[in-house]
């Protein structure tokens, strides 16, 4: 189980160079919370909705990385 979230992680790291918006962010979230939620055993429509936030509001949040083009 926590072997599939370690192989995922540098996927959606990688990933997150290329997006340029808070809209953008927030959709790669939503996928990658669902995502890793679902191989922990948990919720993926929470995981969703709690990726989703997080990546939407993380420049808002000033987290390194987060800028908009």
């Amino acid at each position: 189980m926590y072997l599939k979230i370690i192989l995922l992680l540098p996927v959606l790291f990688g990933m997150g160079g290329c997006l340029r918006n808070d809209t953008e962010r927030g959709i790669a979230g939503a996928a990658g919370g669902a995502v890793i939620s679902g191989a922990t055993g948990g919720s993926p429509v929470t995981g969703a909705v709690v990726g989703g936030a997080a990546g939407y509001f993380c420049r808002d949040l000033n987290v390194p990385g987060c800028q908009n083009d």
